[in-house]
């Protein structure tokens, strides 16, 4: 049977605390206000989700400190803040640390400029796409772009083509990597909130990943490239100097894939190996623990990307250091959306919905989508989109196989992507390094997103057939 038209499971997270119109509205008016404070008052999406929070609790009915049983609103968020902080965190900040090193220490610049290298003109498109899927694995979107720009400028200026033409294959892959594969907040926030398999999500984020980002990459950005025509400019040209102490592309790769091996190797272990106490198992199980995974991985990559490059002890431990304030206020919102989760959790809200699911027969994957999309839509956030998908998606998946819950996940992440628009940093982002007008930025980044998600949900539903 497909998960498309899986049974859902009856068992419950918690009892609703109210009848079912009360805890809808009360789930619908936190959406809202956290929607409201977010695009319209421009609060911080932090202090958002905390109001969301507490607007759901309040509505549905509990109490805002902790009651005789020790339940209540300020309990909830706290509780789901911290533990969020406490898993998803870390893996942030390990993430953000990896990152700042590959750059700093040219391993990126070096990816770039030798698989470029290597294209001929009219492979540079699927190269880009390429070098973006490479660079976006281990970072975020923002800080893959600011790298890629450059390189974006250049091709287009050598190969005489529209910036759009090999810029939206190379914004197809970081996006892709961004909403799929872990470790990316939202795929990690939703990995930990609905009980998937964080190797097992990994590899089949990268199944869907590839053919997604071949259609919204290069395919469409040959369509792209027709209809937005815009010259490359000269910025940049002078600061990309060559360091002859960059890592070689060998020891690069190596470094970039070993955290994504190591948590591949566990999911394979778990599901070739049955026995749990066998030794090899339990080494495979832990260093393919994300935590270990990407801290094994950091330590390596001091050694390979930091002092390979001639940096010297002092500033390995400085370019470690400064990755940490930039990505503060992203672990806030992920903790908060902890929180937000958990006040969702416990008034039953979940309940709710997979009850209602169920006896709708709606598909899992479609509902997952959807929300995520709403939601994408409405902040213009891919990981407020993530983050509250998955909260509202936790009923639904009980008694649905580790993989189908992976599926779910990937469906969110799809969704979470959807049509970016003037609402979504990332917009104005591309359209200020492309130099194109709001309507140019519409037709080829935001439908680029908007075949992205669209094409991430078609494989997605692919393998629902034969995951089971």
């Amino acid at each position: 049977m497909s998960l498309s038209s899986l049974p859902l499971a009856t068992v419950p997270i918690v009892d609703p605390v109210a009848p079912g119109a009360q805890l809808i509205t009360g789930a619908l008016a936190g959406i809202a206000l956290i929607v409201l404070l977010i695009t319209v008052l421009k609060l911080h999406p932090f202090l958002a989700l905390i109001g969301g929070a507490l607007t759901v609790g309040a509505v549905a009915g509990e109490s805002v400190l902790a009651d005789a049983d020790g339940k209540g609103i300020v309990p909830s968020f706290t509780a789901g803040f911290g533990s969020t902080a406490a898993g998803v965190g870390i893996l942030i900040a390990l993430g953000a640390m990896f990152a700042k090193l590959l750059a700093e220490s040219g391993g990126a610049d070096q990816i770039v400029d030798t698989i470029v290298g290597h294209a001929s003109p009219r492979m540079l498109p699927w190269a880009m796409a390429l070098v973006g899927g490479i660079i976006g694995l281990p970072m975020f979107f923002e800080i893959g772009l600011v790298l890629l720009m450059p390189v974006i400028y250049l091709v287009a200026r050598r190969a005489q083509v529209s910036l759009i033409t090999v810029g939206i294959p190379a914004l197809a892959g970081l996006s892709a990597m961004h909403g799929f594969v872990p470790p990316h907040p939202g795929p990690v926030t939703a990995v930990g909130y609905l009980g998937a398999n964080l190797g097992l999500t990994l590899a089949l984020g990268l199944l869907v990943a590839i053919p997604t980002v071949v259609v919204a990459g290069p395919l469409f950005g040959r369509l792209a490239g027709g209809w937005v025509d815009i010259p490359a400019p000269d910025r940049f040209d002078s600061e990309r100097a060559v360091d002859d102490r960059r890592p070689s592309f060998g020891i690069t790769m190596a470094t970039v894939l070993l955290p994504v091996v190591l948590m591949m190797g566990k999911a394979v272990a778990d599901i070739a190996i049955e026995d749990n106490m066998q030794p090899v198992r339990r080494v495979l199980d832990l260093i393919g623990e994300p935590l270990f995974a990407l801290l094994i991985a950091l330590l390596v990559a001091m050694v390979t990307l930091g002092r390979g490059s001639g940096m010297d002890k002092a500033r390995v431990s400085s370019t470690v250091t400064d990755s940490l304030p930039p990505i503060a206020g992203i672990i806030l919102i992920v903790a908060a959306g902890g929180g937000f989760k958990q006040v969702l959790v416990d008034t039953g809200v979940g309940t709710l919905l997979a009850d209602w699911a169920r006896d709708g027969n709606v598909s899992v994957l479609l509902l997952a989508w959807v929300l995520a999309v709403l939601i994408r839509l409405a902040t213009g956030s891919a990981t407020i989109a993530t983050i509250t998908a998955s909260s509202l998606m936790i009923g639904l998946v009980d008694g649905l196989s580790s993989g189908e819950t992976s599926l779910v996940v990937l469906a969110i992440g799809a969704g979470s992507v959807f049509f970016s628009h003037v609402n979504d940093a990332g917009f104005w982002l591309v359209k200020e390094y492309f130099g194109m007008t709001v309507g140019q930025t519409l037709k080829t980044w935001s439908l680029m997103e908007t075949v992205l998600s669209v094409s991430g949900l078609f494989f997605v539903l692919i393998l629902g057939i034969f995951v089971g």
